[in-house]
This record gives structure tokens, sequence and C-alpha cells, in this order.
């Protein structure tokens, strides 16, 4: 595998400090975590006990969100940042089992990522994907990567992928200005994907999830639905707009599933087109 810690980012893990990507994959069932991790994700199922089930549809989401992308949209390119911890229905699996050429290029910054990376280059032999080890903090660090270039034909519509990741941007990280430079980028008719959490469903266990993340130094940050629509700044929202994960087009959920609440799980997602 090439090296791909353009920019310099860490490779060491620390497994005594609780990590996002991990504490996302213990919510999932993932074996990839530590116990700093795990307190973590115990402590914020205090505030919100159906944590787990929440992770689990904003990852259902994104299979989702591919199906769409790849069978109504014609979509074949994915930039995916804020890859996470490989599991089950990565980007590239669910892409590739519509259009075998599909082509993939992950983002992550966590080096424990960049250590399982290799899950994420099983390509098909028509398609390809690479992983990047970059910050979306500087933009360029992903955009004029080699192996972007490499990947990716950027003449054509490429979709952006940004599922559960704006929430650790603060104003102050001028997270739509980092966007936009994601979409400059990007053609006409190239697809942008977000989810977010949000404290409009539950302000007061939001607020407890906030502080449990901020004792362990993590910035966590929920957006309303006006706040996460500014986000689309520079697209379209397709239909059904931004809308609670759990009812983005559920009738594209495969096989047997539970029927559930709008609003059983707090992120708002959606789904823009570059005009």
């Amino acid at each position: 595998m090439p090296d791909n810690t353009f920019g310099a980012l860490s490779t060491d893990v620390d497994t005594t400090i609780a990590h996002e990507a991990r504490v996302y994959d213990y919510w999932l069932g993932g074996k990839d975590n530590y116990p700093a991790d795990r307190a973590l994700g115990d402590a914020i199922a205090e505030h919100v006990p159906a944590i787990k089930t929440m992770a689990r549809a904003n990852r259902a989401f994104l299979g989702r969100a591919v199906r769409h992308l790849v069978s109504e949209a014609g979509i074949t390119q994915f930039l995916d940042i804020g890859t996470g911890i490989p599991t089950a229905g990565n980007t590239h699996e669910v892409a590739q089992q519509l259009d075998p050429t599909a082509r993939v290029v992950y983002v992550d910054k966590d080096p424990i990522v960049l250590a399982h990376a290799r899950a994420l280059m099983n390509s098909t032999p028509q398609g390809r994907t690479r992983f990047i080890h970059a910050d979306l903090h500087d933009p360029r660090s992903i955009l004029d990567h080699p192996d972007l270039a490499d990947t990716l034909d950027r003449d054509e519509p490429v979709a952006i992928m940004l599922v559960a990741i704006m929430m650790y941007f603060a104003d102050a990280d001028r997270p739509h200005d980092l966007i936009a430079d994601l979409l400059a980028a990007v053609p006409s008719g190239s697809y942008l994907v977000i989810t977010h959490p949000t404290a409009d469903f539950a302000p007061e266990a939001m607020a407890g999830v906030q502080a449990a993340a901020a004792a362990s130094g993590i910035s966590f940050h929920p957006r309303s639905n006006a706040a996460t629509s500014e986000l689309f700044a520079g697209t379209t929202l397709i239909d059904p707009g931004l809308v609670p994960v759990a009812a983005w087009r559920p009738e594209l959920i495969e096989g047997p599933a539970a029927v559930v609440e709008a609003d059983s799980a707090w992120y708002w997602a959606g789904i823009g087109r570059k005009s």
C-alpha cells in the first residue's frame, strides 16, 4: 500500500484516550475499541440509551444513500471523508455490488483506521479504492493528494460523503468553508451527503452527550435542522430534503428491517446536488 501519510499526521495510536472512530465502532458492535472508548460510549449511553440503535440507523443510511446515488443518479465515484473503522457495508462494497467499476477514495485522520486500511482496498478488478490519511481541517491535504487524482476523475461527478463527521467541527473551524472547498473541486452533477446529530429532538439529553464528550477531550457540536441545512450551501437538496435519518427513503432498506419512528435516531440526513 502506498504511503498515505500526506500532511504528516501522527501514526501513533493512543489507546488511553477515547477516539470518535473507536467509540462509533463500539456502538456498531465492532472489536477495534479500547476501555477509554467503551467508557465514553457508555457515558453517552447514560444520556441516550438508544445510542447504539441510532449509530446503526446512521450506518444504514449510508448504504441507502450509496445505492440511490449509483442506481438512480448514475454516480460511480465517491470521496468518503471520516471513513471510520472498516465494518460491514463499506461505501465501496455497496457501490461495487451495483457497479463493479465504481471508485472510492476513503479519508480519515485516525491512525487506527490507517492500520485497517487494507480492508478498504479490497476492490473489484474493474473498480478501484484508495485510503488517504488526512484531516478535513486541511482540505488541500485531501484534494492535492496524488492518490485522489490517481483514483477519481474530477471531470466527472463525485459524491462527497460526510456521514457523521461534521459534528466534530465547531463553527470556529469554518465548516461551511471546508465543504465549499470540497465542492469547488468537483464538477456540476456531483453530490454532497451529510448526516448530523441534533439536539432538536432532545435538548437535555444532547447537552449531556456534549458534556461527556468534552470530558474526554472530544469537541462535539450537534446542529439544528436550519444549521445543518446551511452546510448544503451550493447544492440543491433532493427529495425528501433534510429529514431524520431513519426517514430518508426507508423504502430503500434491503432485507428484513423493523419499522422505526422517524425521530428514533437523532440525526438529520440529506443529499444535495451541485448544479
